[in-house]
């Protein structure tokens, strides 16, 4: 019996948290003047000993009046309503029908008991009122204020709001009512309007910015609170242990159904600007300027965005975000895995459908960083940093993999460190180079038509250094190669051959640096030696090439670029039989590098 009354106590004071957070987010359950305590069970073990220790939250709700005008239930019904009974009274509250419900004002004192500590928070609701309310629907519900009171956190917030405030709808969709076979998504509310407010503590201070959405959309669960209770205590029951495969089965279809049931128009939040101490008492700053979201639809996670993140720490250090984005991800692939799965799902199911569980994430990208914090590994030492802008975007996926790729970066600023032990770091100082300005980038998809990866791009850059691209297409590259079976996908791999390359260099000052340099170490001048290192580079090439038709122009066009006519090189190598280069041809070119040449057209340009 004991088991059933706190079952019964919990379902209903879920329904009611359920069914305000999505009326009006702020609020917990509403209740009125009442006082409630679960009876301690009989202690049977240690463990049951430690939990006891915790004691269950005692809450005293004053409702001091309701006025309702032309409501089709009486105040004494509303008030076991606001109570958090609104299981008992779905039925009746899905219909109702009102001119007005007013209530000026709920108080709620809370307690709880942790290793006997008591604490006590005060939670005050202000004039909440359901206007022109017709068969369980709100012209408008809103909410003045809610202002909490309590030894660690104190908090005010503004008014909250929504209109076409569909009750029924609410309630069918955790299963409270029946929902007369509603497949399809229908308003719930409009025009949701969240005013902010502040939080305030000893530690830190926050103010918090207005919300707004315009349209909030859902059908029924398939499952209701009885099955979800159900399932959440079988979990309960498994912690510690691997769960009952056809409850992990039962979980996971519930899941699926919660992220295919909503729908939403973008939302946009104006941020939060936050300060306070550390635990070493340092002052501390942390803010957003703003956040975005796109409209949430079923089986698809928005892309949101947030704006003008900055953490600022006392004698410590900064980092700044002008905007990052991460984008969406759709989730219908693993929704249909799971959809299609087994009754009971184990450890084994997992293991051979992990690749179709990947969602498709679609990336993320950032802009305007600036870092500027302690180095951990040498703490007299400082990183300083900033990065322009930075995208990675994600797309058509398959099997768990994304086919096609695209990441850039530019302006990557960060000063060599004085005593740094990186080789090529320390000869780009030794040159007098202090300070880094790079820039990548990698584009490359999958070509299903023609069995091929195209490289679009494969770039590093340096302002005022140089810039090399690559670009080619990559032959063999078949669907096995995105397989489930991994043997197959590793023999694809193996099979893949390079048909074509690439390679652009532009000279932005790096050869010149570089000649500077070597000048200064031969007692000469850079004008005198470039000549000299041309000749060198062209014969070079030209012996390495013996007996290619292309190895004279190919030298050629070298000693231009590095006599500093041409700022310029571009050399393309293209296989002369299909499908290219294999793994093999490579294999066998590091003994005998002389092996790739006749198997290859080079052509070289300058300019």
């Amino acid at each position: 019996m004991l088991v059933s009354t706190l079952n019964n106590r919990r379902l209903a004071a879920l329904a009611t948290a359920c069914l305000l957070s999505v009326a009006l987010p702020a609020l917990p359950a509403w209740a009125q003047k009442t006082k409630t305590k679960d009876a301690a069970p009989a202690q049977s073990s240690t463990s049951e000993a430690d939990s006891a220790a915790a004691s269950e939250p005692e809450f005293t709700i004053d409702i001091p009046t309701i006025d309702a005008t032309g409501s089709s239930l009486d105040e004494q019904t509303l008030r076991d309503i606001f109570s958090g009974n609104v299981v008992d009274h779905a039925e009746t509250l899905a219909s109702l029908t009102a001119s007005s419900i007013t209530i000026p004002q709920i108080n709620v004192t809370g307690s709880s008991t942790i290793d006997d500590e008591k604490t006590e928070i005060n939670v005050t609701f202000s004039d909440i009122v359901l206007s022109d309310v017709t068969d369980g629907t709100a012209a408008s519900v809103t909410l003045g204020g809610v202002t909490t009171d309590s030894e660690e956190v104190n908090a005010a917030f503004g008014a909250i709001s929504a209109s076409n405030f569909d009750i029924g709808g609410v309630l069918a969709l955790y299963g409270l009512v029946d929902g007369g076979g509603q497949t399809e998504l229908e308003t719930i509310y409009t025009d949701f309007a969240f005013e902010g407010g502040t939080v305030t503590s000893p530690e830190v201070n926050c103010t918090i910015g207005a919300a707004e959405t315009a349209e909030f959309k859902a059908r029924p669960l398939n499952y209701s609170f009885a099955d979800i209770m159900a399932l959440s205590e079988a979990l309960d029951d498994s912690e510690g242990e691997t769960p009952d495969p056809e409850v992990t089965g039962d979980a996971l279809r519930m899941y699926v159904d919660l992220l295919t049931a909503f729908e939403t128009s973008p939302v946009s939040f104006d941020g939060f600007d936050c300060s306070g101490v550390d635990d070493e008492d340092r002052a501390i700053a942390f803010s957003i300027a703003g956040m975005s979201m796109d409209g949430m639809r079923p089986g698809y996670y928005p892309a949101y965005t947030i704006d003008g993140l900055d953490i600022t720490m006392e004698d410590d250090g900064s980092v700044s975000v002008g905007s990052v984005t991460f984008k969406g991800m759709d989730l219908s692939g693993p929704i249909a895995t799971i959809q299609s799965a087994p009754a009971a799902i184990d450890e084994t199911w997992f293991n051979d459908n992990a690749r179709l569980l990947v969602p498709a994430f679609e990336g993320f990208s950032f802009s305007d960083v600036a870092v500027d914090v302690p180095d951990p590994e040498a703490p007299s030492e400082r990183i300083v940093g900033s990065i322009g802008a930075f995208d990675l975007t994600l797309g058509e996926y398959l099997n768990g993999l994304p086919t096609s790729i695209s990441t850039t970066a530019s302006n990557i600023v960060a000063d060599i460190p004085a005593d740094t032990q990186d080789e090529q770091l320390a000869q780009l100082q030794a040159l007098g180079v202090t300070s880094l300005d790079l820039g990548f980038a990698l584009k490359a998809s999958w070509n299903e038509a023609e069995d091929q990866i195209d490289l679009t791009e494969f770039s590093v850059s340096g302002a005022d250094l140089a810039t090399v691209k690559l670009a080619g297409t990559i032959a063999n590259a078949t669907e096995a190669l995105f397989g489930l079976d991994t043997d197959a996908a590793l023999a694809a791999a193996m099979g893949m051959a390079i048909a074509n390359l690439n390679l652009d260099v532009t000279d932005q000052g790096l050869s010149d640096i570089i000649l500077a340099s070597v000048a200064a170490e031969q007692g000469s001048d850079p004008a005198t030696m470039r000549p000299v290192f041309a000749g060198l580079a062209e014969g070079t090439i030209v012996g390495v090439l013996a007996g290619a038709a292309e190895a004279q122009k190919v030298g050629a066009a070298i000693n231009s670029f590095v006599s500093g006519k041409a700022k310029q090189l571009n050399i393309e190598m293209v296989a002369k039989e299909q499908p290219g280069l294999s793994f093999a041809d490579f294999a066998a070119a590091e003994s005998m590098p002389a092996v790739l040449i006749g198997k290859v057209t080079i052509n070289a340009t300058a300019k």
